[in-house]
């Protein structure tokens, strides 16, 4: 009966990826095939979890769907690097001059901390208003094996001053950085983009042959690049289909009853803060019909991919094609979001488990110097999350290790994760969205934007 289930659960998995492909080759349109795999693999996951749970092969077959799903997370995941550099150099190659490059670069920069610092205090908010300050949750095995695995990972950063945690965004070692061998190596490759970048303009007016050459390189790259993402992208739906699968077929209910008014919680601040980007989109004379109507699909595709860097692609081009972004501002914006200024990952999140802590270690959460701290901690610590799974997490260890809080929280929450990381992923994407089209919309305003080529 065993090995009848496991062929039953596995045939109606490659059929239901059959199906998904039938779609693609009947040219279905791609959102419309992500919306299938989201609600197909939501379905599918359900039915064999009811269905069989309590097979003993059950895991043996969850196995073949995990294969599927972590096989697409690693490819978007290797694409990472290649993107964020070719990206930001890119940019530059695209560039005239530099004497404006500065106000670019700090009007982005402003709005991805400044977006960090109101969606901390709006965390903070959000436990107040729902009353999770000094919450306790369940732990169970898996939440002590996971707690156990973030003490190990808090030796990394606990007692690590401020200032250290920003001198560890700098690249010692290039290579190192782009293998991905530390949490920060995701910002440290793009320092090193912009140094790369500002050196091109500083020999090309007198190194003309020497510059466009090397402009053609890496345009051509780019290209190369973006294609590949483009054959990754296409398994979207397929890699969809098995995580929401999975997802469905082993979530704690439980626990997510138990947690239920965290992850409300966490889902209201989410949606205050996509409120504010819709308020400073307004403020360029950018409609919330006009941002929703064409940014739904890259929304959509971060929300159901978790992935803010697999996004990168797809960012771009909504800013460019849709909102007329100029390409330079979009490639800056997409590229520094996946680092600096993570709404809902680094901003939200990490400050909801400070504040939900806090009083149980003595501390008057609604004192004004906590308050200060938090924000301020928070949107420093900011500064170098990965766009990648493990970013909340990585950025969650600081913020509460810098505040000498209890980091076993993070553990708690685990089994409701998945949920919560999926709108996270979807306000960090629009954060950098809305960092290009503000920034792109004031310098046209200004008439900087003239210094950027126009393809």
């Amino acid at each position: 009966m065993t090995i009848l289930s496991l062929l039953i659960i596995l045939s109606g998995f490659i059929g239901s990826l059959l199906w998904l492909f039938r779609l693609q080759v009947k040219h279905i349109s791609f959102n419309k095939r992500v919306l299938f795999g989201l609600f197909g693999g939501i379905v599918f996951g359900l039915l064999i979890r009811f269905l069989f749970e309590k097979v003993s092969n059950f895991s043996t077959s969850l196995s073949w769907i995990s294969l599927v799903a972590d096989a697409y997370i690693a490819l978007l995941q290797m694409l990472v690097m290649p993107l964020v550099f070719i990206s930001i150099v890119g940019a530059f190659t695209k560039l005239e001059v530099s004497k404006n490059l500065g106000k670019m670069a700090r009007n982005v920069l402003l709005i991805l901390l400044g977006t960090t610092a109101v969606s901390a205090a709006i965390g903070y908010l959000s436990v107040i208003v729902f009353r999770l300050n000094g919450a306790v949750f369940a732990e169970g095995a898996a939440e002590a094996e996971r707690i156990a695995a973030l003490t190990e990972k808090q030796l990394q950063v606990k007692g690590v001053p401020i200032t250290d945690q920003l001198l560890n965004l700098i690249p010692r070692n290039v290579f190192a950085d782009f293998a991905g061998t530390r949490p920060t190596s995701t910002i440290a490759v793009v320092i090193f983009a912009a140094f790369l970048g500002i050196a091109f303009l500083g020999i090309q007016r007198k190194y003309t042959k020497e510059a466009k050459t090397f402009a053609d390189l890496i345009q051509s790259l780019e290209k190369i690049i973006l294609r590949v993402t483009t054959l990754v992208l296409r398994l979207t739906p397929f890699g969809i289909f098995a995580l929401m699968a999975r997802v469905m077929a082993t979530s704690d209910f439980e626990a997510l009853v138990n947690l239920g008014r965290f992850i409300i919680a966490s889902y209201a601040a989410i949606l205050v803060m996509f409120a504010v980007h819709l308020i400073l989109l307004l403020w360029v004379k950018v409609l919330p019909s006009e941002y929703l109507g064409n940014a739904w699909s890259t929304l959509l595709f971060a929300f159901t991919s978790r992935t803010s860097a697999g996004t990168l692609p797809m960012n771009v081009e909504t800013q460019v094609e849709k909102f007329s972004v100029n390409e330079a501002v979009a490639n800056f914006s997409a590229s520094f979001g996946l680092s600096i200024g993570q709404n809902g990952c680094a901003g939200i999140y990490p400050a909801m488990l400070a504040t939900i802590v806090a009083p149980t270690v003595g501390v008057n959460i609604f004192s004004f110097e906590f308050i200060l701290s938090l924000v301020a901690i928070v949107t420093i610590s900011s500064l170098g999350v990965a766009g990648v799974g493990g970013g909340a997490t990585f950025a969650s260890l600081i913020v509460l290790s810098s505040m000498n809080l209890p980091i076993a929280i993070v553990g708690l929450v685990i089994s409701v994760e998945p949920l919560i990381d999926m709108a996270r992923t979807a306000l960090n994407v629009s954060d950098s969205m809305v960092a290009g089209i503000v920034t792109d919309r004031l310098l046209t305003k200004t008439g900087t934007v003239a210094f950027i080529k126009q393809n």
